[in-house]
């Protein structure tokens, strides 16, 4: 299992950092990918990683503004946000795969990823 953490409430314009490590787990040999669902909307990507921290990939509307990053050392997954928006308001999901090809489609579809943690709740107020 994956375990979030760093969710919160916060205005427009601030900064947040998800983490996601696991209970036991190693998922250094994983890719990692962050989705995330608003209210009645379906689970959208975020953001992905490959295992070894040298491929990343992005939804276009969070460009330049999130970053992946992990320490296989630690074991964990970072997400920083940045210049939050009311749209980011959503449950952030970390999850956990071999995605075998190193595309953006295949890393951004969530039946790649085999492992989910439970969510954690992100709120940008305006």
């Amino acid at each position: 299992q994956l375990i979030e953490s760093g969710g919160g409430s916060v205005q427009a314009g601030s900064s947040l950092t998800l983490s996601c490590t696991t209970n036991g787990r190693v998922f250094s040999n994983d890719a990692v990918g962050w989705f995330r669902q608003a209210p009645g909307e379906e689970r959208e990507f975020v953001a992905a990683i490959n295992w070894s921290g040298g491929m990343t990939y992005y939804v276009d509307s969070v460009k330049g503004r999130f970053t992946i990053s992990r320490d296989n050392a630690k074991n964990t997954v970072d997400l920083r946000m940045a210049n939050l928006k009311p749209e980011d308001t959503a449950v952030y999901y970390c999850s956990s795969g071999r995605v075998a090809v190193p595309t953006y489609s295949r890393y951004s579809s969530p039946s790649e990823y085999n492992f989910w943690g439970q969510g954690t709740q992100v709120t940008v107020s305006s």
